[in-house]
């Protein structure tokens, strides 16, 4: 009965049965798209596992199977559940089961996105106080050289703030290894506009200890137990 009774915030709810972040979560509720038994929800509410939840008219239910997915996201794809989107990456997936991602990945650029229906990893990847590493490749419009490295590397002045410091890494005349602790908005894009420079290709090669490898562009497959336990204590759980 303990169990039945105990309260939980209706966003936290929302996002551990793997709907959405607490804050899409919150937006949602704001936005009147969230019921419970039959009535329109409240920012901060608090509700019982018997409680009836309907996002967008559908319940809300925990999968028991954890679902974990490394996907190879093609350019042109955008990180959004919105219906309206004929390229969101739901449909684009059609996965079974019910599913979002972890940390967006802009349209214009492709490579590792996670997918889950796991919604303590999404909220714990999106604290952007855990500084977790994401690594990319970039390829800018033209040469770059040891100052223009050293000087992503030390942080850059974008979006009001200044970027933390990262390791830059040159790959060759027009290509560099980028390795961030934070995700601000089409971060690498705006860093190296602030330099003179046009990102021509971006690719998100790894999460964490979550590698891209040889997956296939459009593609995805499942995490492995053992990624599934390093990430698990990595996010400090």
């Amino acid at each position: 009965m303990k169990t039945e009774k105990a309260e939980v915030r209706l966003n936290k709810y929302i996002s551990d049965a793997g709907i959405c972040s607490r804050r899409e979560a919150d937006r949602l509720i704001e936005e009147g798209f969230v019921q419970v038994d039959g009535k329109v929800a409240e920012k901060g509410q608090k509700i019982t596992n018997s409680q009836i939840v309907l996002v967008k008219g559908k319940k809300v239910t925990k999968e028991e199977e954890q679902i974990v997915l490394l996907v190879n996201k093609p350019v042109g794809i955008v990180c959004t559940e919105e219906k309206r989107e004929k390229e969101n990456i739901i449909q684009f997936l059609n996965y079974p089961k019910r599913i979002t991602y972890a940390g967006r990945l802009d349209k214009e650029s492709q490579g590792l996105l996670l997918m889950t229906n796991d919604g303590d990893i999404i909220n714990k990847m999106m604290r952007a106080s855990n500084k977790h590493e994401k690594e990319y490749i970039v390829t800018v419009n033209k040469p770059i050289d040891s100052q223009f490295i050293k000087n992503m590397s030390k942080g850059v002045p974008i979006l009001d703030t200044v970027t933390r410091k990262c390791k830059v890494e040159q790959l060759n005349k027009f290509e560099f290894r980028i390795v961030l602790t934070q995700g601000l908005n089409r971060q690498i894009r705006r860093m190296c506009e602030y330099f003179g420079y046009k990102v021509i290709k971006l690719e998100r090669i790894r999460i964490m200890n979550l590698k891209l490898g040889d997956l296939k562009i459009g593609t995805y497959r499942k995490a492995t137990k053992k990624e599934i336990n390093t990430l698990y204590k990595m996010l400090g759980d």
